[in-house]
């Protein structure tokens, strides 16, 4: 692995080395992640003051900062402890004060001399009619009032630093700035009209008004296509190496496939066909597959899934498809064991709950290539699961799976290929800074046959109405899910939510009609609950925890979500798309208790009006931000320091082709601009790139 170049180690050195900072200072630094001069340097101004000199303090829209020159009057020294200092000056139209509280009089009397002339700048506020600047920001000499930059940038600060400490050693960190050679495509640059790196850093921290701190100016865009582009590059090395792992070409019959569509009840969408075929023609050459599968709930991504595991066992090899937990592998079970039939092929089942014998029948099986397909939660990573010959592997929702798992599922057969799928739409920015190396296949249309899912707003006050309107649809045989608030993310809150409307709902339905599942119950509990609902025993389920992505209960046409205004829109979207799976008409309600903040209402308003899943994911991510929107710590989200990937979403698409068009051309980093892009690598903290690099 290289080392970091000689030209990048100034701003790679120790903060102390920087002009006002101290051991203290740069131990508070750091633990904002502030590390490096680097660091500092990619560490923006988030808003301005503007310190133009006036005139005079006459006629401002107080309260508001002034910059003006004023002759020093009369010292009124504090007469008693507590009391201000005051002392009048004059500008150029009026007497105004200039106040202190706990101040050393000789050093106000040194700094500020009877009869003498000075620049101040700071906050003029109104006080019994008599404007008043208390603790000048700035007292200047009239020779030094030039270093007082007209629009001054304000940093985000940390505990134990100042905005004074932050711009002196701001100042001397740009003074450290190399030259460095472009990375950035030299079309690009013109196109976009984009100042050097360099530049754009020094820019950057001498912003000349508001405009120049907003996401969409020219030197933010720059700065911010830098770290998306660097992320890219890293992504785009990881799916090149994966590449040059021989995979082993699948190709299937298509006859096993065959029989499964003649017998469905329907045709595959437009969508599906064209999933499908971009699957296996990964599968079918020689490098491995790494492709991730975005649909919205209800798209049809099972019957995808089950598409291409039939190809690879036509082609005589095995496929596993993996759940994140029991239920749902027990339902894709379900749910495959049709097709499973007509096809002829050989399905089973593999959890934590297979033990001894049983379990060892069935490893036993899949070592000697009798079981064709497996379905299972993670219980198939053990060490003695051994297969006969794994072709592919499919991971049900990605994000209770990281990239480390996705790796450690590879190693189980020779190269096997993957394939993620995900009910979770993600706004494209996202996907891309999330799933970048892998390439992606998008069912956005909907089967025909599934019903639409008529949502309306309720406030709370109208509850009796919701109860008796739930007795007359259980009274025509239809199933509900009433799904809880999170009140106060306490769980002992919660459960008692969940209990007392359990008690209520049991009251007015009856005793037998009404399950309760909640996230405290023993899983045996939790499993026979959902198995009651699923079987059609109980009529309503009352639910605290989301109910599990995925489940499946087409008698389900109702679904009730109390306090629909805490629940963010992913979360709305998933639960609703519990319902509309049968042929019954279905109805969501989302209960809000009144007043809803604007916030509040917009996300509501939003799911009633569409049941695009993507479109409700950019409209989450417009509310909520990217961090929130995932969760940052488990989303497998890059941080970036400058990069906003709601503003800037755009840059990032353009980021990831560009990085990609660039490694085709230079696998190895080789070109000028191959060495520039490695001195970006290391600028941006992507270390891991350089073990990826193509070598030889």
């Amino acid at each position: 692995m290289s080392s970091r170049p000689e030209v990048l180690w100034p701003l790679f050195a120790e903060l102390t080395g920087l002009a006002g900072i101290g051991p203290k200072t740069a131990q508070a630094l750091g633990q904002a992640g502030i590390e490096a001069p680097r660091d500092l340097l990619l560490t923006l101004p988030y808003s301005g003051i503007n310190r133009q000199l006036r005139p005079t303090v006459l006629g401002a829209d107080f309260p508001t900062v002034l910059t003006v020159k004023v002759e020093i009057g009369r010292h009124y020294p504090s007469r008693s402890r507590g009391r201000a200092y005051r002392i009048d000056v004059d500008d150029d139209q009026t007497r105004f004060q200039l106040v202190f509280f706990h101040a050393k009089g000789d050093y106000l009397k040194r700094v500020l001399p009877e009869g003498e002339t000075r620049v101040v700048s700071g906050r003029v506020e109104l006080f019994d009619g008599v404007p008043q600047m208390a603790h000048p920001d700035h007292i200047l000499t009239e020779d030094e009032a030039g270093t007082l930059p007209p629009f001054e940038p304000v940093y985000p600060l940390t505990a134990g630093v100042t905005q004074k400490t932050m711009v002196k050693a701001m100042a001397d960190a740009v003074k450290r700035l190399p030259e460095l050679s472009e990375w950035i495509d030299p079309g690009q640059m013109q196109q976009e009209g984009w100042l050097s790196w360099e530049e754009a850093i020094r820019a950057a921290h001498d912003p000349k008004g508001n405009e120049d701190l907003s996401p969409t100016s020219a030197v933010r865009q720059r700065l911010a296509y830098d770290e998306l582009f660097a992320h890219q590059v890293t992504l785009a090395l990881a799916r090149a190496a994966r590449r040059r792992v021989a995979g082993i070409s699948t190709t299937g019959s298509g006859n096993k496939q065959k029989r499964v569509l003649d017998a469905l009840p329907y045709d595959p969408t437009g969508a599906q066909r064209r999933a499908i075929q971009e699957i296996q023609q990964d599968m079918a050459s020689s490098t491995r597959m790494n492709r991730l599968l975005q649909g919205d709930v209800g798209a049809g991504k099972t019957l995808v899934a089950f598409m291409v595991l039939l190809a690879a066992v036509e082609a005589g090899g095995q496929g596993v498809m993996m759940a994140p937990t029991e239920i749902l592998a027990r339902q894709h079970l379900e749910g495959l064991q049709p097709m499973a039939e007509d096809a002829g092929v050989v399905l089973e089942i593999l959890t934590g709950r297979d033990k001894g014998a049983e379990r060892q029948a069935k490893l036993n099986a899949l070592a000697r290539g009798d079981i064709h397909i497996l379905v299972g939660t993670h219980a198939v990573f053990q060490k003695d699961v051994l297969f006969h010959d794994l072709r592919l592997a499919v991971v049900d929702e990605q994000h209770r799976f990281g990239v480390r798992q996705r790796l450690e599922l590879g190693q189980k057969g020779q190269a096997v290929d993957v394939l993620v799928m995900t009910a979770t739409p993600i706004p494209r920015s996202l996907a891309l800074a999330q799933y970048g190396d892998m390439d992606v296949s998008v069912l956005d249309e909907k089967p025909s046959g599934r019903t639409p899912v008529k949502t309306a707003l309720l406030s709370t006050q109208r509850m009796d109405e919701v109860m008796s309107h739930l007795q007359n649809a259980i009274a025509q045989g239809r199933q509900a899910y009433w799904v809880c608030p999170l009140v106060e993310e306490s769980e002992t809150s919660e459960l008692m939510a969940a209990e007392e409307r359990f008690k209520r709902l049991r009251a007015v339905l009856g005793e037998e009609a009404v399950g309760l599942v909640h996230g405290q119950m023993p899983p045996a509990e939790k499993d026979a609950a959902m198995a009651r609902f699923v079987a059609g025993e109980t009529s309503v389920l009352v639910a605290t925890t989301v109910i599990e992505v995925g489940v499946n209960v087409p008698n389900a046409s109702i679904m009730v979500i109390e306090r629909a205004e805490i629940f963010g829109l992913a979360q709305l979207h998933q639960l609703r798309g519990r319902v509309g799976r049968g042929a019954a008409a279905s109805t969501c309600l989302l209960m809000y208790q009144p007043p809803l903040s604007e916030t509040g209402l917009r996300r509501l308003t939003t799911m009633r009006e569409t049941e695009d899943g993507f479109r409700i994911s950019e409209v989450d991510l417009e509310i909520r931000g990217a961090g929130d929107m995932i969760g940052v710590a488990q989303s497998g989200l890059p941080r970036f320091k400058i990069a906003d990937l709601e503003s800037q979403s755009a840059l990032m698409a353009v980021a990831q082709s560009d990085a990609r068009k660039f490694l085709l051309d230079d696998p190895d980093l080789s070109s000028d601009r191959g060495h520039a892009v490695r001195h970006l690598l290391w600028l941006m903290r992507q270390d891991q790139a350089f073990r990826l690099i193509s070598v030889g």
